[in-house]
């Protein structure tokens, strides 16, 4: 599974619980902040970065085609621009996609 997926139970995450999520260094998230407008963490008054659940998403989409299926930045973001639903969607379906093969292995295991 390309990233872990936690139940979602607070309104806010740090950099350090979401890097973690998707398995990739703080450093790599601070960066798709400054390249996607679609990531806008809140920042408190220490200046730590506060990511929402729409922040969230936003890291899924970009996750899915940069890491997934491998597209640079900069095509990362004309598909973002241009077909915004559809990749929301696919992105969607992979992530069910991993669910059902973990839950699989993990019934694998059992047996």
């Amino acid at each position: 599974m390309p990233y872990k997926e936690k139940e979602i139970l607070k309104q806010y995450y740090s950099i350090s619980e979401v890097a973690e999520m998707f398995n990739v260094n703080q450093s790599t998230l601070r960066f798709w902040e400054k390249e996607f407008d679609n990531v806008n963490p809140k920042k408190n008054r220490k200046g730590n970065r506060l990511f929402s659940l729409k922040d969230i998403e936003a890291l899924k989409i970009i996750y899915h085609l940069v890491k997934d299926r491998g597209f640079t930045l900069e095509g990362a973001r004309k598909q973002i621009k241009n077909n915004k639903q559809q990749i929301e969607n696919e992105a969607q379906i992979v992530e069910k996609l991993n669910n059902i093969k973990t839950f699989l292995l993990d019934l694998k295991s059992q047996l």
